[in-house]
């Protein structure tokens, strides 16, 4: 275990690893095979922007509650919960798709328990791992965590798609059952008296003000705004995934086996990243490598938007995730160090909330940038803007671009 991360020496975190990955390839089969088949539905890019914004609504409305939840109930069993209701989504898409259903609105209702499962239990998944090991070993467990992210990427879009030819709702029914196997494996966790302690208290009337104590955190911590909100905007203005059955279908025309493969291929991209910064960690000039990372994200976007040669566009979004691999490990590893920990559940929130809004609002944004202007212009144009966001973002966030070691960074007080 140890030649992958010291980390992973650690019971409790290698449980909490496995139920991270075993999440993780479940949402990614849903996704490719929810896309694949709304797309078949009416060749409308617009509907898959309708559908990252029905995931998007709930994770916006109920983030920051849930955060607030985080840091007074059992982190434990929040997100063994909302893994039980992703598998009610997963059960839910096979019966949808078992009647042949030719409207949305179904799929779309969905996705929004999808958002809804994510939305509760990504702020206390997130908020567990500092909790787990002990201060040495968090860079480790930040490297690993980013692998349980990526590799489900690689293996649940794969997996879709190969199944996808055989049975839609076998996809979904393999889905629901990963996330029961996750919220198990997190229920054979056994937290020391330290950790459970740390996530166990009187839960205060849900005032505003607590609710959005994190956020103001955030707000006030510059260095964590600046990374937040420079991922937010890449990947809001610079995400080309929701669109990838598009390219697939009816630019690359590849099927929903290649669909999966291009999809994986970021995942594959930040896969090789992580190994990298494994073997050679992220040193000095933190900040200045998070800028580079996010310009070269734009450049590779602006590459898969022109490629019309499908290796061309495997290796275009491969630079893509290994490059995005740096700037999230920097992102992650900046929220863990420089939060206390009785904030760690409702900055986890904030910066969902951020994720979120990059991810499935993006997915909004590039469908309805491509249903107004076209498929390619929307990709390309949205990787021209990354870039000039990397340039320009050294003179609004000084601070950020100034961190150098990331170990030397500590929790900063809250006001």
């Amino acid at each position: 275990m140890k030649r992958f991360g010291p980390a992973l020496e650690v019971r409790d975190f290698r449980l909490w690893w496995l139920a991270l990955l075993g999440m993780g390839i479940s949402l990614q089969m849903l996704e490719v095979a929810i896309g694949w088949e709304v797309y078949g539905l009416h060749r409308s890019a617009l509907d898959l922007g309708w559908i990252g914004l029905a995931e998007f609504v709930p994770l916006f409305v109920l983030a920051l509650p849930a955060g607030q939840l985080a840091d007074h109930l059992p982190r434990r069993l929040i997100f063994a919960c909302s893994l039980a209701l992703g598998a009610c989504v997963g059960v839910g898409l096979a019966l949808v798709s078992a009647a042949r259903v030719t409207e949305v609105w179904p799929f779309l209702a969905l996705a929004m328990g999808a958002g809804t499962s994510m939305a509760l239990g990504w702020p206390a998944a997130r908020a567990m791992s500092p909790t787990l090991v002990e201060h040495e070993l968090l860079a480790s467990a930040m490297t690993l965590r980013s692998i349980a992210t990526q590799s489900g990427q690689v293996v649940g879009p794969a997996l879709g798609g190969l199944l996808y030819g055989s049975s839609a709702q076998l996809v979904y029914l393999l889905a629901a059952a990963a996330c029961l196997l996750a919220a198990g494996t997190v229920l054979a966790m056994n937290p020391s008296p330290a950790a459970a302690s740390s996530e166990v208290g009187e839960v205060p009337a849900a005032s505003v003000e607590s609710v959005l104590e994190g956020l103001r955190f955030v707000r006030h911590t510059q260095v964590l705004l600046g990374a937040i909100l420079l991922d937010l905007l890449a990947v809001l203005f610079g995400g080309a995934v929701a669109l990838l059955p598009v390219f697939a279908r009816s630019i690359l025309h590849v099927g929903p086996a290649g669909l999966g493969v291009l999809r994986a291929a970021p995942a594959v991209g930040a896969l090789l990243g992580a190994a990298y910064v494994t073997r050679r960690p992220i040193g000095g000039r933190a900040g200045r490598t998070l800028l580079i990372a996010v310009g070269l994200y734009g450049a590779s976007i602006i590459v898969f938007g022109f490629s019309r040669v499908y290796v061309l566009s495997l290796l275009a979004l491969g630079v893509s995730g290994f490059v995005d691999l740096y700037s999230m490990n920097i992102r992650s590893t900046t929220v863990a160090l420089a939060t206390p920990d009785r904030l760690r559940g409702r900055v986890n929130a904030v910066e969902m909330v951020f994720i979120s809004a990059s991810n499935q609002l993006g997915a909004f944004e590039s469908g309805l940038a491509a249903f107004l202007v076209g498929t390619v212009p929307a990709v390309v144009g949205g990787g021209a803007v990354t870039i000039l966001l990397a340039i320009g973002w050294r003179r609004i966030f000084p601070a950020l671009a100034r961190v150098d070691r990331l170990e030397q960074l500590a929790p900063q007080p809250a006001t």
